[in-house]
């Protein structure tokens, strides 16, 4: 096999067929991604988490969890809490899924 530095080809390469692996790898990469949009939105507006934990009405350990990449329990209603609390709206939209390269069979 040729070399690449693309992502998505070395991770189709590992995960092969295994539907459950791609899947494990989609759920953990929008964990990554909602902790990820929490943090530099907290961070952009300048805040501490336990800043941000007062403004939405909670404590800092529970905002220092939702900016985890391992935590699977965000809750469209925090989410939206926070958007508030950063003067900001919550946006969500539903996407074709994507392959990682071509179909999967299975």
């Amino acid at each position: 096999m040729a070399k690449t530095k693309d992502a998505l080809k070395i991770l189709e390469r590992v995960t092969g067929d295994d539907t459950q692996l791609r899947e494990r790898i989609e759920e953990e990469t929008f964990n990554a991604h909602i902790a990820r949009l929490i943090y530099q939105a907290r961070t952009e507006a300048g805040l501490s988490q336990q800043q941000l934990a007062e403004l939405v009405g909670t404590k800092q350990p529970d905002i220092a969890r939702l900016e985890d990449t391992d935590y699977q329990g965000h809750s469209l209603n925090m989410l939206n809490r926070i958007a508030t609390a950063l003067n900001q709206r919550l946006e969500i939209a539903f996407a074709p899924v994507r392959e990682l390269s071509g179909p999967r069979s299975g």
